[in-house]
């Protein structure tokens, strides 16, 4: 094996590149020597194993708008560097970002060049693209940077000397999905007995064929008759009123806020404003309506097709909130439309 450390190409988007933050988006592709950013703390990981020979920058937004054109230029980078190996993020729970880091990936794979990324495990990338390359799971936030650094690194090396990674299992990134046949010495009904004697006495186990729980939630009876019943609007949009005094976060959401509409016919320009970071808030700014659809509901109630509106609009931002959050700030507005004696709630999104 040389000597010579790996040649890395690291992608990582506006805001880690030191471009700025949204109103950076719109970055195109660029080409800088070495590492920046979380580079950084990739090159420590690497030692003299492998270094960062160019960091890839583009903006989240031009990425997803130009997607061919931005993966045309990155992969010449990739190219012209003879990269042995290309590292994206890590993009946490940014879902643009996380797009990007997939797209690239999968893009540097199928040009023969072995690729990882690391994300969230609830970042919509991964559903997208887990088939298609590696992708090492982080927290929800930068919090968890310098936790991830250094697996991302150690699994980045070992990709480039080797060409794949072992199982998920034991390598510790997300399953691909992807099922490869092994000799094993054992039949499957010695290796199913030995599971379940090591169940029955409690000793950790690992099954070969994990099944992924997912929460069941059931469904209240439907209503039969609006005409008698009282609705509310609850939004993930992230539509509060202007100077958002509730200080909602933008993203990775800890708490709602409900804001009053007596006498309101719909949410004025202005007075109510979008603060959700996963989208452009411009149309939501233009008619706030468009989010929490006050104007419409008023005129159903107006003619009889339901019987009356909560006083309250409730609203924080679905981006990047954790399950348990998400639960939580759940429970709450629903305690409240319970208590209340709420039939019905209209939820919208963006």
């Amino acid at each position: 094996m040389s000597s010579e450390p790996l040649r890395v190409v690291h992608y990582i988007n506006q805001f880690f590149g030191g471009l700025g933050g949204e109103e950076a988006g719109g970055a195109p592709v660029s080409v800088k020597d070495g590492p920046m950013g979380p580079g950084l703390g990739l090159a420590q990981a690497f030692g003299n194993r492998a270094t960062i020979v160019n960091t890839i920058i583009c903006g989240d937004n031009y990425f997803n708008d130009h997607t061919a054109e931005a993966l045309s230029t990155i992969m010449a980078a990739v190219g012209k560097a003879r990269a042995q190996v290309v590292v994206a993020g890590p993009a946490f729970n940014a879902g643009r970002y996380g797009l990007a880091c997939g797209a690239v990936c999968r893009a540097a794979r199928e040009a023969g060049v072995p690729a990882i990324t690391a994300m969230f495990e609830e970042n919509p990338a991964v559903e997208l693209y887990r088939l298609f390359t590696y992708i090492v799971p982080t927290t929800g936030s930068a919090a968890g940077m310098r936790q991830v650094l250094p697996k991302l690194a150690e699994l980045a090396i070992r990709l480039a000397q080797h060409g794949k990674l072992g199982p998920a299992f034991a390598e510790g990134y997300l399953p691909t999905g992807h099922r490869y046949n092994e000799y094993d010495e054992h039949t499957a009904a010695q290796r199913v007995v030995a599971m379940m004697l090591k169940k029955l006495k409690g000793e950790p186990f690992h099954s070969e064929i994990p099944l992924r729980g997912f929460e069941v939630v059931p469904p209240a009876a439907p209503l039969s008759d609006l005409t008698g019943a009282t609705l509310a609007l609850v939004t993930g949009g992230g539509i509060v009123p202007e100077g958002n005094p509730d200080r909602l976060k933008q993203a990775f959401s800890v708490a709602y806020g409900a804001y009053d509409m007596t006498g309101l016919d719909g949410l004025p320009s202005g007075a109510y404003v979008g603060i959700h970071g996963g989208y452009d808030c411009g149309w939501a700014n233009e008619d706030p309506n468009r989010v929490v659809p006050l104007d419409g509901m008023r005129r159903l109630v107006q003619e009889g097709r339901v019987g009356g509106l909560y006083h309250r609009f409730f609203s924080t931002c679905g981006i990047g909130t954790n399950i348990a959050n998400a639960k939580r700030i759940g429970a709450g507005i629903a305690r409240e439309l319970l208590d209340a004696g709420v039939q019905a709630a209209i939820y919208t999104s963006t």
